[in-house]
């Protein structure tokens, strides 16, 4: 390897290890593989690993409980089996306990017991297990020892290559190969503990969603039934889970895997039942002893089964299978119960309460799982009582000192979501009285949090305003509330917050809230219209000054949902505040406020010339073109507001994104007046050719030199002779198209996430 591309090994390793750091090309991993490809067929694999621990680093990184890109992942896993296909090289990765190529191994085995059972599985379906290739057979036997083993990997491996076979191969010998394995699969539930129960499980709900195989004569049903019982609460949810999601299941055993399911809430709500009687268990479901014995000794246990448990009823509520009835009464109560628990207000009455209170006080992960299903809970009806509780530990979330940023946060998203399906009329979108009245009590919550002294309450809070605002802004009763509060005061003064992300989310709700006309003046909702004249000043000047990209991205998106919705601001003088922000835009140093400044034009664009006629600009049928006079009066506001400067410079931008936006929004002008004769100049005029030496000086690297006052006949004839098409087929071709080298390659990669300069990548 080259020491230049060593040394820009390391630092691509750690992007590629970061899920915060996304690939801009979807080619650039596909090329980096062939290039170790390369590599390792013309030297040693062994010298490279040991040269660049970078590289193992990263292999042994991904395997890792993380949120890494498929993309990634895959990438990492084709690389350990280039390196691993050499004999020294993987006696060398045999350090690594997670036996990545164990598992790659398992997969090999998969398609070679396919490709050996082609043949004479197309030529004699009914063929027996007894009459198979002796290549098959040897690797049936294999897994079959495996399965007969007291190891548990072995059992583990044997099952995962089983999931796979029966994942990906859905061929009549499939269910000859399960019915010699299935009584050795179910056997392992015999044994105490199960081995091997996560993989166990996988392999039965893969040949479940097999074709064929869920109706073989196995009694695949029976065995998972049986596995059910057999499994703990928290091996079993997942089986649970995954038996509901069946199409074809029979109702037995839905009912069984539901009542799996909900048997840790059941738990909840016998444990916090006040006196004798009825103790409000989910319908049909018993709290047995298994699972309070997994609830009550370990806090670990408990909250792990907990979350687990919400969560996979969170997955299920969507669903077009989920069982029905759906139990929302006993479901909201233990939800609510859980949070009042998490939240110290809960007052069980028994021994069993008490200390599930003391496992869950101040619990975090069980916060946010309940208040994340408590959320999805509001999809559905529930009886007025208990919709006033939902809304009562919601409140008392919000108001808790002690709810940390993210339990907040999720309090805000489930609060919404409440409201959203707050009872109203068939005719009527508004807002309840007892929402209303509900709304009056939170806006004096909102307002503390917009106070406080974290930054991610008070960007929670922001979110939260601009949702409701966004909803509900133009309903007198929730006008007339925010009005009478001091939220529309602290959210102008959260424009000058030291934390960026805030004012960003300050700039965003402050455009919405001078869209509905609810920016005030500080004397009062008697002069609406005072505070909304300063905005448009202040917005320009965020977007003039601020070193931050997140706020000035922010003004130019609200700037540009003002010009879409002819917002009081804009259409006093429309060209002049298109104008100025454009000429800003221009200069931002961020590539995504340049492409929002696109945006801004495009609809500035269609405003002045009309929609285009169809959804691509680039369609046969040629676009409806306007009259004359009206187009050249249009053509003359779009070069008043130098929109054509701001366009052409964009089209020669370093960035990519903006030059391919521009290069569409370009296309689209030409096309929509492509037939206007009366707009006609000579290619040999003066003015032409000044305009495209100074686009050729631009497209060179030198944009010095301003266009100046243009006219519309020149503006046309350059759009005409240039070679848009071409431009953008250039756009779309991968990174490294100007430079086919390693070091470029991983220049390139590592200038869209910026860890190089813009001027060391060759296409960035």
């Amino acid at each position: 390897m080259d020491p230049e591309c060593s040394q820009l090994l390391p630092a691509l390793c750690a992007v590629l290890a970061d899920p915060r750091q996304p690939m801009a090309d979807d080619t650039c991993l596909e090329k980096l593989l062939d290039w170790f490809k390369t590599i390792t067929e013309t030297g040693s694999s062994l010298l490279l690993l040991q040269e660049n621990p970078c590289l193992v680093e990263l292999l042994c990184h991904v395997l890792k409980p993380q949120d890494l890109s498929s993309r990634v992942l895959s990438f990492s896993l084709r690389l350990t089996g280039v390196f691993a296909a050499q004999e020294d090289c993987f006696q060398y990765l045999q350090g690594d306990s997670s036996l990545f190529v164990a598992s790659a191994a398992g997969q090999l085995l998969v398609h070679i017991l396919s490709l050996s059972m082609r043949g004479p599985a197309e030529a004699s379906p009914g063929l027996q297990a007894d009459d198979w290739p002796a290549c098959a057979q040897k690797i049936v036997g294999h897994i079959e020892e495996s399965l007969r083993s007291t190891a548990a990997p072995q059992i583990t491996q044997a099952l995962n290559v089983l999931t796979t076979t029966f994942g990906h191969c859905h061929d009549p010998w499939t269910q000859v190969l399960w019915v010699r394995l299935h009584p050795l699969v179910a056997a392992l539930l015999e044994k105490d503990p199960v081995p091997a129960a996560h993989s166990l499980v996988d392999l039965l709900l893969s040949v479940a969603r097999s074709p064929g195989l869920s109706s073989s004569s196995c009694s695949l049903w029976e065995t998972l039934a049986h596995t059910l019982s057999r499994l703990s609460p928290t091996q079993a949810g997942l089986l649970a889970l995954g038996i509901l999601k069946l199409q074809d299941c029979p109702q037995a055993l839905r009912a069984q895997a539901f009542a799996v399911l909900l048997q840790p809430l059941a738990c909840v709500l016998k444990a916090t039942a006040q006196g004798p009687g009825p103790s409000g268990l989910l319908d049909g479901t018993a709290a047995d002893s298994v699972t309070a014995d997994m609830l009550l000794p370990s806090k670990a246990a408990c909250v792990g089964l907990l979350c687990r448990t919400l969560a996979h009823l969170e997955l299920l509520l969507p669903l077009p299978q989920r069982p029905c009835p759906w139990p929302q009464p006993p479901l909201l109560g233990a939800t609510v119960t859980l949070l009042q628990l998490c939240g110290g207000s809960g007052s069980p009455a028994s021994d069993a309460g008490r200390q599930l209170c003391a496992l869950l006080l101040g619990c975090v992960r069980v916060q946010r799982a309940a208040l994340d299903f408590l959320g999805t809970l509001s999809q559905e009806t529930g009886p007025p009582e208990l919709v006033t509780q939902v809304f009562a530990v919601l409140l008392e979330y919000l108001r808790s000192p002690d709810s940390s940023p993210m339990v907040l946060k999720k309090a805000f998203q489930a609060t919404f979501r409440w409201l959203l399906s707050s009872p109203r009329t068939p005719s009527c979108l508004d807002l309840d009285s007892h929402a209303l009245l509900f709304l009056r009590e939170l806006l004096p919550v909102l307002q503390k949090r917009l106070c406080s002294p974290c930054w991610e309450v008070r960007d929670s809070g922001l979110e939260f305003l601009t949702q409701m605002t966004r909803r509900w802004g133009a309903q007198a009763g929730f006008r007339h509330a925010l009005l009478a509060s001091e939220v529309p005061r602290l959210t102008e003064q959260l424009l000058r917050d030291p934390e960026s992300y805030v004012r960003a989310s300050a700039v965003t709700a402050m455009g919405q809230l001078s869209s509905q006309g609810l920016c005030v003046s500080p004397a009062g909702p008697e002069h609406p219209g005072g505070q909304q004249k300063s905005l448009l000043g202040e917005l320009l000047h965020i977007l003039s000054t601020d070193s931050e990209g997140f706020p000035r991205r922010a003004v130019m998106q609200v700037f540009t949902q003002w010009l879409r919705d002819s917002h009081a601001d804009v259409v006093g003088d429309t060209e002049q505040f298109v104008a100025g922000v454009l000429q800003v835009a221009g200069q931002d140093l961020d590539w995504e406020v340049r492409a929002q400044g696109l945006e801004l034009a495009l609809v500035f664009l269609e405003q002045t010339l009309g929609p285009p006629c169809s959804h691509c600009p680039y369609a046969v049928t040629p676009p409806v073109v306007a009259p004359a006079g009206l187009l050249t009066q249009a053509l003359q506001s779009l070069c008043r507001v130098r929109l054509f400067e701001f366009a052409f410079r964009a089209l020669f931008d370093c960035d990519r994104p903006v030059a391919q936006k521009s290069c569409d929004l370009l296309l689209l002008l030409r096309a929509k007046t492509a037939s206007s004769s009366s707009l006609q100049e000579p290619r040999s005029s003066p003015d032409v050719a000044s305009v495209e030496a100074a686009l050729q000086r631009w497209q060179a690297g030198d944009q010095t030199q301003p266009l100046g006052d243009l006219e519309p006949e020149v503006v046309l004839a350059v759009l005409r002779s240039m070679d848009l098409e071409g431009l953008r087929g250039a756009l779309a071709e991968s990174s490294d198209h100007v430079e086919k080298s390693p070091q470029s390659l991983l220049q390139d990669m590592l200038a869209t996430v910026g860890i190089l300069g813009e001027n060391e990548a060759d296409c960035y």
